[in-house]
């Protein structure tokens, strides 16, 4: 383990070249400085509700047994939850498990933001940090994020021993949970959790960008100690493994939502890529339609305008050897040459825009 300094989470390092990536976004139970035991009793932090008891343990030698590399997350899910987009409502939790949590009781949206640049965006930074450095490496990477469940939940059991969590892509989660039945463990689909949540850390790192990955829960008698916890983390490595050479080498595709079944429609790379050339003709085609709309007013709300838009289509062709003159690249957005945009459309800026333009023109804006 590496303790990152001042850093929200800890680092195991890892041991050889593989495209598999652990995370575990509740695995810490402390606070930052400052914050004390946000009004809790000191022995409300090793319940459930400050953290996922067994999950750190069972991340750190699942992560070794491959020699992967695991994030785990410092910091307890009270002040703030990780695995929650920064938009989620329950981000910072004011009520858990029917008590009050005073230290986030009046916590304003100030106070939520404090939160989310010294802990949530770095540690969603290092995940993704991660998986930038397999896609350097040549690999497409695999994701694993480990969780732990009570083993009851308002006075009934929770039979499963192990719950797969899964929303639109299934490669990884159908072959575990079958491998899993196959090795006589108790599989949840969907259990005691959905794995359809927007915004949370899979959808995030690997739903939004292609890669194949799974979310396991692990039942928390099952990882009374440090040692048991351990000791069952390994006994679903054989499952892993066949779940792995199921699902064959990983690639990039992206599915779409079936709103009428559970099931992932798969999108290949080509699919999206003629999505996305759509979505940008359709755009070309309105900046075309809003002759009224000024550069100088995009540039002062977006940051970019016309000018940019054929600058990067330049930029994207030269990657392919493909040269075009700047006006020329440009003329694909205005559709004309931008010099006869400009002498039909163009009006004069007004004081008050120019001067917003000024004081916000730190880059990018030299010459629109």
């Amino acid at each position: 383990m590496q303790p990152m300094s001042d850093a929200p989470y800890t680092i195991r390092p890892a041991s050889s070249p593989t495209a598999l990536l652990f995370v575990c976004d509740h695995a810490g139970n402390a606070l930052p400085e400052g914050y004390g035991t946000l009004g809790l009793e000191p022995a409300r932090l090793e319940e459930h509700i400050a953290y996922d008891i067994g999950a750190s343990e069972a991340t750190l030698a699942l992560a070794g047994a491959y020699g992967a590399e695991a994030v785990l997350a410092r910091y307890s899910r009270l002040f703030i939850d990780l695995n929650r987009g920064e938009d989620d409502p329950t981000l910072v939790m004011r009520l858990s498990d029917g008590r009050i949590i005073p230290g986030n009781a009046a916590a304003d949206a100030a106070e939520i933001a404090r939160r989310i640049a010294q802990v949530h965006r770095p540690y969603h930074t290092r995940v993704a940090d991660s998986i930038a450095r397999r896609i350097t490496a040549g690999m497409v990477p695999v994701l694993v994020s480990v969780h732990s469940f009570t083993p009851t939940w308002k006075g009934r059991e929770r039979p499963w021993q192990v719950g797969v969590l899964w929303d639109r892509d299934p490669r990884l989660a159908r072959p575990f949970l079958a491998a899993l039945a196959a090795h006589g463990f108790i599989a949840g689909d969907n259990e005691p959790y959905s794995g359809a949540l927007h915004g949370d850390t899979m959808w995030r790192h690997g739903t939004m960008n292609g890669l194949p990955h799974v979310l396991v829960e692990m039942r928390q008698d099952l990882l009374a100690t440090p040692e048991a916890a351990r000791a069952f983390a390994l006994s679903l490595k054989p499952a892993l493994d066949a779940a792995l050479a199921a699902m064959g080498p990983p690639e990039v595709r992206f599915f779409a939502a079936d709103l009428n079944s559970e099931k992932g429609i798969p999108m290949d790379v080509t699919t999206q890529t003629e999505i996305e050339a759509a979505v940008f003709r359709r755009l070309v085609a309105h900046l075309q339609a809003r002759s009224d709309v000024q550069n100088i007013d995009l540039m002062n709300l977006a940051g970019f305008c016309r000018n940019c838009l054929g600058d990067w289509y330049r930029e994207a062709a030269a990657e392919k050897a493909i040269t075009l003159a700047k006006d020329e690249a440009r003329s694909v957005v205005y559709g004309m040459d931008p010099a006869e945009w400009k002498r039909r459309y163009q009006k004069d800026a007004s004081a008050e825009a120019l001067a917003k333009f000024a004081a916000g023109n730190t880059s990018g804006g030299k010459g629109h």
